[in-house]
């Protein structure tokens, strides 16, 4: 009888625990969540969802050109059925419109909710229809601890580029694929941002879970969080996809289907070929989670290297934007001279983490700048003849910077300006240095110097 009452009891507790985990920010009748993503054509659409509780069942969103009075003359409305959300047995409804036939260079302002319920008018502003100078932020895997660590960067990152025309996630944006209370620190975190500045995410490994058939599936936030593109292959929607942002084509890639299945990568790679084949802007941008150049130690994905670094050649991909070694990395494929003025034969790769989850570097030879134990943001700044990146710190210090200026026949020029800049972060956070023996401590100053007198050498 006391055994039953002990196991009735623990029952009782880890239910409650779990209630609390996903009942930390719990869905209302007030539309939260609210978030932007990119769309196909960002000059003439955008893509808006939001969340409220099972209670409803009918929403829409409201839309109008924003002027500078108060009032919105003309908001047309949008409805949305309930896409609805069941997690341990705890129902939620998302939302989401895709605005159409908008006008291109325009400021917008929409809100969303039900006739009891609206959220507070919010504004963005549509993409060119041509080529015109823009900036976006780039993040690495925010994953752990949002509401702690990872609100400082994002926050950080919009104070200094708050005119930036969409935010980039490079994967791992959570943990724990379908935990709730992680997607609620992420949304916390990033509070108003996400409703005012679209998101062009890439989903990594831990946004997928193992299915009851043992298959890596994505986890079930996405389509409902997200509102993506759909021109990606099919099954691969909304992961997968291609946009056209004033003469840049911007895509993202599964990098975690094409390394955990055949069928995916082979697909992944005919649909990047046919992109790229028939690509006619001046810039191509790629993101996905894994690089295809890793910057931490034992790690080394040469299967999707394999299937992708050719294409990135034939196809003169300038720029690779990838995540999941939770250290920063950035340089070429080529193992040249790492002068201040490099020609280049394919893509710049980086590899930055956002969060505070940190791996130790590889500081392998293809790394021009490297940091460890360090949360930082890039901001891209595009241009007609150069794309410059700046990465900064959590604290908005300078961290490194280079530039990739495209001449009249299409050649690309890496000019690296990390060598003015201050000195690189390679100290290992506190809890690796408790952990590693003598030997590997001894291994990793050995690797420091390596690194540093290649630099020296070259």
């Amino acid at each position: 009888m006391r055994l039953l009452f002990l196991l009735l009891a623990w029952f009782s507790v880890a239910t409650n625990a779990i209630a609390q985990t996903i009942e930390e920010y719990p869905a209302t009748a007030v539309p939260d969540r609210i978030l932007l993503s990119i769309a196909e054509d960002p000059a003439t659409a955008m893509s808006v969802s939001w969340r409220m509780d099972s209670t409803v069942q009918e929403a829409y969103a409201e839309l109008a050109i924003a002027g500078p009075s108060p009032d919105a003359v003309g908001a047309l409305t949008f409805k949305s059925a309930p896409e609805p959300l069941v997690l341990q047995g705890i129902r939620s409804h998302y939302f989401g419109v895709k605005f159409r036939q908008l006008q291109p260079g325009t400021v917008y302002m929409y809100r969303v909710g039900d006739a009891k319920h609206r959220s507070e008018w919010i504004q963005f502003r549509t993409a060119e229809k041509g080529f015109k100078p823009f900036s976006f932020l780039y993040m690495g895997d925010s994953q752990n601890d949002h509401k702690t660590w990872w609100s400082r960067t994002i926050r950080q990152a919009y104070k200094q580029e708050s005119g930036a025309a969409f935010l980039m996630h490079a994967g791992d944006l959570i943990n724990r694929a379908n935990s709730d209370r992680e997607w609620g620190e992420w949304f916390y975190a990033g509070g108003w941002m996400h409703a005012m500045v679209p998101s062009f995410a890439t989903p990594g490994n831990h946004e997928f879970y193992l299915d009851d058939n043992k298959h890596e599936t994505l986890t079930k936030h996405w389509r409902p969080t997200f509102n993506l593109p759909e021109n990606g292959p099919a099954g691969l929607e909304e992961q997968v996809y291609a946009v056209d942002y004033q003469d840049v084509k911007l895509i993202s890639l599964s990098s975690e289907l094409i390394l955990e299945y055949a069928s995916d990568s082979a697909l992944q790679v005919q649909w990047l070929e046919k992109v790229l084949k028939e690509n006619k802007s001046r810039w191509t941008i790629i993101t996905m989670h894994h690089p295809i150049f890793s910057a931490g130690v034992g790690r080394d994905n040469n299967s999707l290297r394999d299937a992708l670094e050719p294409l990135f050649r034939k196809y003169k991909v300038d720029l690779v934007l990838t995540g999941h070694d939770h250290t920063y990395g950035r340089g070429v494929a080529e193992t040249s001279p790492q002068t201040k003025r490099q020609p280049l034969k394919g893509p710049v790769y980086v590899v930055s983490v956002s969060g505070p989850k940190m791996y130790r570097p590889a500081l392998t030879p293809w790394v021009q700048r490297a940091a460890a134990n360090t949360q930082l943001y890039q901001r891209v700044v595009v241009e007609k003849n150069k794309i410059r990146v700046k990465a900064y710190t959590a604290n908005g210090e300078l961290y490194d910077k280079f530039d990739i200026r495209k001449n009249r026949r299409g050649e690309n020029k890496l000019i690296d300006w990390a060598p003015g800049l201050e000195k690189e972060r390679l100290d290992l956070p506190p809890n690796y240095e408790m952990t590693m023996t003598p030997e590997e401590k001894v291994a990793y100053e050995e690797l420091k110097k390596k690194y540093f007198g290649r630099k020296q050498n070259q």
